[in-house]
């Protein structure tokens, strides 16, 4: 037994959400009960204790949507003739040459130096999306080496696409439902599967057919961009005489164990869609800002009681950040001030964990008896008053990733004062620096 006290604990329950003095106690990889850190002493009197030191102690964060691959694009230039005029440009010009490059080391070191940097800013769980299209097969398992090294919980998947041929589509095919199958015999929690799909631009009717064929019974859900880009939507309409969502409910792709990410382009029909078939969706701000494709319209969708979660999109693996980006994109977007603070607040901290529940059946993302040890001590000391009613302005404008300073992942401190636990993380960056500089070689030459 260990106790985690003498820290100002946020719980994200309802039954008890802050506690000034309060301690968490820990049995294998569950939360056992929380209270004041007195309280949790007198009923554990043997307990290891932790001590917060007046830290911030909370649940640990879930990034409901990343892409591991794209580690190696950061400070990366690749040349080109002119700058990237719209998405589809940057899709051309950047992420499709860099996925066609990556060997199954990058993908291992990608999912190393990812998986380090989430656990730094007090991410315990990430939901990935893959993609190496001359390195298929074995990539999810490489990036798996990577992730349980380290002792992230994640779900993992790889995007089926046409647009490097059917052969390789066929792969992808196969490398989900391998991995679906391997991770269905995970009875931990650690890990899940999904069938990953890149776009409905991407995607013929063959192929997605492929897929939900030989997704089967199986009901691991599949994971998929829609309505990214305008032209997503431009060539579900001109191809199919359908929107992406009709389009995608029509082939069967559409359920409660879905996740619909980005959703920019989507129209009130659609939305209905999402919510009739039990669809989840995710917000990605920062991206969506960055690639210019618009603003999702998130609060309507949440409006329609759509399970809408937050992610990065791999622009950040800091959830505090994207929460923050969150916050403001609606008030500028909508020229209102008074919307997006709470909403944002929501997509954190209690749909990313519903999310998570349709996968996992111990809780995640709340200090609650029962739940799965994933927790963090962040190191921020308020500057005025922290209580139950408070807690929601001072994560938002008080806290950043940075200031974590322990992370525990089902019941195991993977970083404890800033040291890495469970790798050798200077060497594991030396080499992902080494491999990465190989890569920059082959993606430019």
């Amino acid at each position: 037994m260990l106790l985690i006290g003498n820290g100002r604990l946020i719980t994200w329950n309802d039954k008890a959400s802050y506690i000034e003095d309060g301690c968490v106690a820990v049995d294998g990889n569950t939360i056992a009960g929380f209270g004041t850190t007195a309280e949790m002493k007198a009923q554990y009197p043997d307990a290891e204790f932790y001590d917060a030191a007046h830290r911030v102690i909370m649940p640990g964060l879930i990034n409901a949507h990343t892409h591991i691959y794209s580690s190696f694009a950061r400070g990366l230039s690749l040349p080109q003739a002119q700058p990237n005029r719209d998405f589809m440009e940057v899709l051309e010009n950047q992420w499709w040459r860099i996925d066609k490059v990556l060997n199954r080391e990058d993908n291992l070191y990608s999912a190393y130096s990812t998986g380090l940097e989430s656990v730094r800013y007090g991410v315990t769980t990430i939901f990935d999306h893959q993609a190496s299209q001359y390195h298929v097969p074995g990539s999810l398992f490489a990036i798996d080496e990577a992730l349980s090294a380290i002792g992230l919980r994640a779900s993992l998947c790889y995007e089926v696409s046409d647009r490097d041929g059917t052969d390789i589509a066929q792969k992808a095919i196969e490398e989900n439902i391998a991995y679906i199958d391997y991770a269905a015999g995970d009875d931990s929690g650690m890990r899940k599967g999904m069938l990953g799909l890149h776009a409905s631009f991407t995607l013929s009717p063959e192929t997605l057919a492929a897929c939900v064929d030989a997704m089967g019974s199986r009901g691991a859900g599949y994971h998929v961009h829609v309505a990214e880009g305008i032209g997503d939507l431009y060539d579900s309409l001109a191809k199919y005489g359908k929107r992406v969502v009709e389009r995608l409910h029509d082939a069967g792709v559409l359920g409660e164990k879905t996740l619909a990410i980005h959703n920019i382009h989507v129209n009130a029909g659609e939305m209905d869609i999402l919510k009739a078939t039990n669809t989840m969706a995710v917000h990605n701000p920062e991206s969506n800002m960055g690639n210019a494709v618009g603003c999702a319209a998130a609060l309507q969708m949440l409006d329609k009681g759509i399970l809408l979660g937050l992610g990065t999109d791999a622009y950040t693996q800091d959830m505090f950040e994207s929460l923050k980006v969150a916050n403001l994109i609606h008030k500028h977007h909508l020229c209102n001030p008074s919307v997006g603070f709470m909403e944002s607040i929501a997509m954190l901290f209690q749909n990313n964990r519903d999310i998570c529940a349709r996968f996992i059946p111990q809780p995640l993302g709340i200090v609650e008896k029962g739940a799965a040890a994933d927790l963090i001590v962040v190191d921020y000391t308020p500057h005025t008053p922290l209580n139950e009613n408070t807690i929601a302005g001072h994560v938002m404008f008080g806290i950043m990733g940075r200031c974590v300073d322990s992370t525990m992942i089902n019941g195991r401190f993977v970083m404890k004062e800033r040291k890495m636990q469970t790798v050798d993380e200077a060497a594991v960056l030396a080499s992902a620096r080494q491999q990465s500089a190989d890569f920059w070689k082959r993606v430019t030459a």
